[in-house]
């Protein structure tokens, strides 16, 4: 995954959005067992938001360099 390591350091959106995802993944990682159904499944939906919010970002940056 090369293309999203270097645009990563060039493209502050990308970065904090990247960001963003870490910190849920960390966060659910460290307190799934404690989560309820609803919290898993809120969970679930930013995950997915957050995804297509990496995947939109990422998509521009490369749209805006060709």
């Amino acid at each position: 995954m090369s293309f999203a390591g270097s645009e990563r350091r060039v493209n502050r959106e990308l970065r904090e959005v990247l960001d963003e995802l870490v910190e849920h993944v960390r966060y659910v990682a460290r307190n799934v067992k404690a989560m309820s159904q609803q919290d898993l499944e809120y969970a679930e939906e930013r995950l997915e938001w957050l995804a297509d919010e990496v995947w939109r970002t990422a998509s521009e940056a490369e749209q805006q360099k060709g």
